[in-house]
């Protein structure tokens, strides 16, 4: 038997592989697609959505959401001119995730959020970002260069959501330079021994949970297989 459908949302980027050079592709990392598995659940891969592509519909043919990492989020979408070091954002996708949020909302379907995925999830809450972390605590930890992951110790808010599903503190893979300031309606789970919050979570039994690191690298499942729980 099949588990819960979890759509995992995509990317368009130039791409190159065989004989193709930089050609307009839809891309997600397979670590996304063998974590959700690993949690139990079958993925369904969202490229961003298209004209006349109904999210609602689309939402309502899903059990669950995954709002997956990537390039930088809009500033415009949260009301900021970009600073030095954003770049790279993409306003279909901005645009698409904010749809699939509002009909998960809509539809009351779980959702995780994974690193540009928390942030995508606190701009459209009315948030903001920080733009660059090494502005805030000195050092480049959370983002030690392209295809790196740095560990990072973090520590759980005793009573969260989070913490009933992962303990109190562990040491995650992080690869993000941006983090959340503010994400109304949300209460940050988990925060890293520099004080930057790691996770946070929406209140009420629906399972809305987003991590500003990466679990779909690890060997640690426990996220997706709450997710996929939820799901169910």
């Amino acid at each position: 038997m099949t588990g819960p459908i979890i759509g995992i949302s995509m990317y368009r980027e130039p791409a190159s592989w065989g004989q193709w050079t930089s050609v307009p592709a839809v891309l997600l990392p397979a670590r996304y697609v063998d974590a959700v598995r690993a949690g139990g659940g079958t993925p369904v891969v969202l490229p961003p959505l298209g004209p006349g592509d109904d999210a609602s519909k689309l939402v309502g043919r899903l059990d669950g959401l995954v709002i997956a990492g990537g390039a930088d989020v809009n500033p415009a979408r949260y009301g900021e001119n970009p600073g030095e070091h954003t770049a790279g954002w993409r306003d279909d996708r901005d645009v698409s995730e904010y749809a699939l949020l509002d009909a998960a909302d809509d539809l009351g379907r779980p959702v995780l959020g994974i690193c540009r995925g928390m942030q995508l999830m606190a701009s459209r809450a009315g948030g903001r970002l920080d733009q660059h972390v090494p502005d805030l605590i000195g050092d480049d930890k959370h983002s030690l260069g392209p295809g790196l992951y740095g560990p990072v110790d973090v520590t759980t808010v005793a009573d969260s959501r989070l913490a009933g599903i992962l303990g109190e503190n562990l040491t995650v893979p992080c690869h993000h330079h941006q983090s959340v300031a503010a994400a109304p309606g949300f209460s940050f789970g988990a925060r890293a021994s520099d004080g930057i919050p790691e996770s946070m979570e929406a209140p009420g039994e629906r399972f809305v949970l987003a991590v500003q690191w990466h679990p779909e690298t690890g060997t640690d499942m426990r996220l997706f297989e709450a997710l996929v729980q939820a799901a169910s």
